[in-house]
C-alpha cells in the first residue's frame, strides 16, 4: 500500500501509453496536453514528414524526462505496437475514417481529432464500428466538456430562455493574405500521404494547406462548423438534421478551391434552425472575441462565446440577468475534453464526444456542402441514414 492509500497494482493500472499519428502542430500540442498527465507516456510517434517527425519526437523526450518516444513512418506499424494501448490521431481529415477503423480493429482506445469524417458514408461506417467495440473513442471536440458549454445546457434545459426556435452563430477571421506553400523543410512520404486519393505529383501547398483542398477536407466551414453546430447541438440537446442549405462567396485563398464566406441553415427535428455564418474574408480577431452564438427563445436570449455567457431577458436587452464566465478560459477545454478522455480509459466510461456526436456536427457541414456543389436543400433520412437524392 502506498502512502496514499492506492495499491502498487492500481497506480499501475493508471498508467496509459499513447501512440501519436500525426504530429502537425495541432497533433503536437494535444499530445503536450496529454503528457499533463504525470501517468501517461507518449511511446510512439508516426508521421510521414519528417520535420514535424522530429519535432515531436524531441517535444515528447523533453516532457518525460528525456525518454524518448518510438518513431515510426508507417501508422499502421505503430498500431501494431502491443505496448500501445491508446492512440492519438491528429492526420489530415481525409484519413480519420481509415485510421479510427484501423486502431479499433487494433484494440487501441481512441481519441481523433475533428471532423470525425470526411463524408456521410464514412460516419455511418464509424458509428457502426462504434457500436461493435468495447474500445474508448473520444472526438476532439472540446465544447464538450467545457465548463461554460455545460453550463449553458443546464440554462436552456432549465427553460429560463422559453422555447427556442433559433440559434444564430457566427466566427470571423481570415485565411487570406497568404501565398502558395512552393517547398517543404525537408522529406515527405507523398504517396503515402496523399492515401486513396488519386495520386498526383507532389504539391507542397496541398501538404501544408490541405483545409483549402475539397479532395482532402471540407473547407473552413467544416473545419470551424464542426465545433460550431456540436455546441448547438449540445446546447439544444439535439439530434442530426433533418435538412441543411448553404449559400457561399466564391474561393479567394490563393491555391484552394474551398470557399471562405459561407452560411449554412440547419434544420432539427427539435423544432428550431441552426443558422452559421462563418467568413474567414474578415479582420483577424483576438480569439476570445472571433465565434458567437445567441440563443434565441421566447423569454429570453443566450449569448454565449469563448469565454462567457450572458442571458439577457426580454424588455432588459441592456443589462445581463445571468452572467457566467469560465473557469479558467477556452484554452482549458482541451484539457478538459483530454482528461475526460483518460478517465474513460481508465473506467471505460462513455466519453462526452463518442463517435455518433462527432458524426451528427460532420453531418451539418457535409451536407452544407452538398448543398452548396447541387444548388439545392439537402435532406438526411435518418432512418435510413443517408442522404436523400
Amino acid at each position: 500500500m502506498g502512502a496514499s492509500g492506492i495499491t502498487l497494482s492500481a497506480q499501475a493500472a493508471s498508467k496509459v501509453v499513447l501512440g501519436v499519428i500525426g504530429s502537425g502542430g495541432r497533433g503536437t500540442f494535444v499530445m503536450g496536453v496529454f503528457q499533463k498527465d504525470p501517468a501517461l507516456r507518449v511511446g510512439a510517434i508516426c508521421d510521414v514528414y519528417e520535420p514535424n517527425l522530429e519535432r515531436a519526437l524531441s517535444a515528447a523526450a523533453k516532457a518525460q524526462s528525456g525518454v524518448s518516444p518510438k518513431a515510426y513512418r508507417n501508422y499502421k506499424q505503430l498500431l501494431d505496437d502491443k505496448s500501445i494501448e491508446a492512440v492519438l490521431i491528429a492526420s489530415p481529415e481525409h484519413w480519420h475514417h481509415r485510421m479510427v477503423l484501423d486502431a479499433l480493429a487494433a484494440g487501441k482506445d481512441v481519441y481523433v481529432e475533428k471532423p470525425l469524417c470526411h463524408t456521410p458514408e464514412e460516419g455511418v461506417e464509424l458509428v457502426d464500428a462504434e457500436k461493435r467495440t468495447r474500445q474508448i473513442i473520444q472526438v476532439g471536440m472540446q465544447r464538450r466538456s467545457y465548463d461554460l458549454y455545460q453550463e449553458g445546457r443546464k440554462i436552456v434545459a432549465a427553460g429560463t430562455l422559453g422555447d427556442v426556435h433559433m440559434v444564430r452563430s457566427w466566427w470571423l477571421n481570415t485565411q487570406l493574405g497568404g501565398s502558395k506553400v512552393t517547398k517543404l523543410d525537408g522529406p515527405l512520404d507523398w504517396k503515402q500521404w496523399l492515401g486513396t486519393r488519386d495520386n498526383r505529383v507532389l504539391d507542397p501547398d496541398i501538404f501544408r494547406r490541405w483545409r483549402l483542398y475539397s479532395d482532402f477536407a471540407g473547407g473552413i466551414v467544416a473545419d470551424q462548423g464542426a465545433h460550431v453546430y456540436d455546441g448547438i447541438q449540445m446546447l439544444m440537446n439535439a439530434g442530426a438534421p433533418l435538412a441543411v442549405t448553404a449559400a457561399a462567396g466564391r474561393p479567394h485563398a490563393a491555391g484552394g478551391d474551398t470557399p471562405e464566406s459561407v452560411v449554412v441553415t440547419a434544420e432539427y427535428a427539435e423544432d428550431f434552425i441552426g443558422v452559421f455564418t462563418i467568413n474567414y474574408a474578415a479582420m483577424r480577431y483576438q480569439s476570445r472575441n472571433d465565434q458567437m452564438n445567441h440563443v434565441d427563445g421566447l423569454k429570453a436570449r443566450m449569448d454565449i462565446g469563448r469565454e462567457e455567457l450572458r442571458v439577457f431577458a426580454q424588455g432588459a436587452e441592456e443589462s445581463a440577468a445571468i452572467e457566467k464566465r469560465s473557469a479558467r478560459g477556452f484554452g482549458w477545454a482541451t484539457d478538459l475534453h483530454v482528461q475526460n478522455f483518460l478517465e474513460c480509459v481508465r473506467t471505460r466510461k462513455t466519453p462526452t464526444a463518442p463517435i455518433h456526436l462527432g458524426f451528427q456536427a460532420a453531418l451539418v457541414v457535409q451536407l452544407a456542402n452538398l448543398s452548396l456543389r447541387r444548388g439545392r436543400r439537402m435532406k438526411w433520412n435518418g432512418t435510413l441514414r443517408k442522404v436523400e437524392m
